[in-house]
């Protein structure tokens, strides 16, 4: 079966036209518990209370108890649905149920059992296992990939994903966010989601009280767009733009990224293209490095000033050899 991600899942259950097993994995605890609730939506709300189960997994530590556990779970699973076309079973804590901790003759008959029921699953039902991890070398991963649609949680592509993720982590939090001010955080931030928790997390914390997170909570809290182009700023210094290079400079560091690691990119562009785009700047620019290197670590000025100034430099050396 075919790896989806959230999003292409979302679709499938909007359209109704479901796969019959999925395994919701990832270190995204939130987004997976998200994602396997709006399986739900498959079954009209009146009939939830008997068609859409949700059973945890955790406490299957030993072979007996991973025995009856499964037993349930295919009891439950192939039981016809009442009143509606399909039946919902949700697993979550599933990597006790997938690797069970103790090896038993009784848990090797619970994987088998299991095994035949991901081989041969109930057309009238979905089974969603949620686990944190699974280890890819065991014989019912491999079972899962041949039956199952695998998802990994945590992961975006787009724009959309970003702005949902923010609002289901916010909620998570037991707040509320504008749509406008969701928006606003995905922008900024792109689909970095180490970068997305750490602006939702400052944002909760800045408007903790509030009932909403406005737009103007978002532009006082999250910082600038992020970047696309991690080498935008060496591009335009090899293309001589001193004006681009220092709105570069400024996104870089806005977004957090340290002095000594700019200084470094900036060595890299002189050592590997100043040789060929300007000859007789190099040594000029090498000294400007080694200067702003010294005053950055005997903390001679305001570390942004000095890597402008460096900046301009070598964008006015490479102009210089343009023009001679």
């Amino acid at each position: 079966m075919p790896a989806l991600t959230p999003s292409a899942v979302r679709k499938q259950i909007e359209s109704g036209g479901v796969d019959p097993v999925y395994l919701l994995s990832g270190e995204d605890e939130i987004e997976k518990s998200a994602l396997a609730a709006e399986f739900s939506a498959l079954v009209d709300e009146g009939l939830r209370a008997f068609n859409v189960e949700r059973i945890h997994a955790g406490e299957l530590t030993t072979g007996d108890k991973l025995m009856d556990g499964v037993a349930g779970i295919i009891d439950t699973v192939r039981t016809l649905p009442m009143m509606a076309p399909r039946r919902v079973v949700v697993v979550m804590q599933a990597e006790t149920l997938l690797a069970p901790k103790r090896e038993s003759e009784a848990a090797a008959r619970a994987m088998e059992q299991l095994e035949a029921l991901l081989k041969n699953p109930e057309p009238t039902a979905t089974l969603v296992l949620v686990a944190t991890a699974v280890d890819k070398r065991s014989k019912i991963f491999k079972v899962l990939q041949k039956q199952a649609t695998i998802v990994e949680c945590g992961v975006l592509e787009s724009a959309a994903d970003a702005e949902r993720w923010v609002q289901t982590r916010v909620a998570a939090a037991g707040a509320a966010i504008d749509p406008a001010a969701a928006r606003l955080v995905a922008q900024r931030a792109g689909i970095d989601v180490k970068r997305l928790r750490a602006d939702v997390e400052r944002l909760l914390l800045y408007a903790l009280g509030q009932k909403q997170i406005t737009l103007e909570d978002v532009r006082a809290v999250t910082g600038p767009a992020a970047l696309q182009d991690d080498w935008a700023m060496t591009n335009a210094i090899e293309a001589g733009q001193a004006g681009e290079a220092l709105r570069q400079l400024a996104l870089i560091l806005d977004a957090g990224a340290p002095a000594e690691k700019v200084l470094g990119q900036l060595g890299w562009v002189v050592r590997a293209k100043f040789p060929a785009l300007a000859p007789a700047e190099v040594q000029p620019a090498v000294e400007a490095l080694f200067r702003t290197d010294l005053d950055l670590k005997r903390s001679a000025g305001d570390s942004r000033i000095l890597l402008e100034r460096l900046v301009v430099e070598l964008c006015a050396g490479k102009r210089a050899a343009r023009r001679w």
